[in-house]
């Protein structure tokens, strides 16, 4: 059952099972307030179990780079606004992974990388990506990172 996420409200609804869940439902809540700022976008979520399309497009994506995740995933999210496609995957160990696939501009593709508060580096990303650090209101400390995407999805 999909879940549109309250940004004022934030809720660990789907995320209980996260050993950082209130800093991930944080997280999750500030892409909500940002894509409700910029597009008045209201940023729905799906359970993982329900939304294989949207996992099997994330993972396509990141054999660019040789990149699977071992952590679970918990909740999707996919959707298109204005001429940029998205997709959100939000991991029990407090990981984000989002896709920004600009539709008419190769130029503007990427997927990034966010980790809650207080999770540490994943295996899988350690020592391949600098992190940036970012303060938000909802997560607390973010530190994110970004690849460029090559081929076409």
């Amino acid at each position: 059952m999909s879940y549109i996420v309250d940004y004022k409200n934030v809720s660990k609804i789907g995320l209980e099972s996260s050993p950082v869940a209130e800093a991930l439902a944080g997280l999750r809540a500030n892409e909500a307030r940002y894509f409700m700022n910029k597009y008045k976008h209201e940023f729905t979520v799906v359970p993982a179990n329900e939304s294989q399309e949207t996992l099997d497009y994330v993972n396509r994506i990141l054999k660019e780079r040789d990149l699977e995740f071992a952590a679970k995933p918990l909740e999707t999210s996919r959707f298109q606004v204005e001429n940029i496609k998205f997709a959100y995957v939000f991991f029990e160990d407090g990981l984000e992974v989002n896709v920004m696939y600009t539709v008419d501009n190769p130029k503007k593709r990427a997927v990034g990388f966010k980790l809650s508060e207080g999770m540490e580096v994943p295996k899988e990303l350690e020592g391949k990506f600098k992190f940036a650090r970012q303060k938000s209101k909802l997560a607390g400390t973010i530190r994110g990172s970004y690849f460029v995407i090559k081929g076409e999805y």
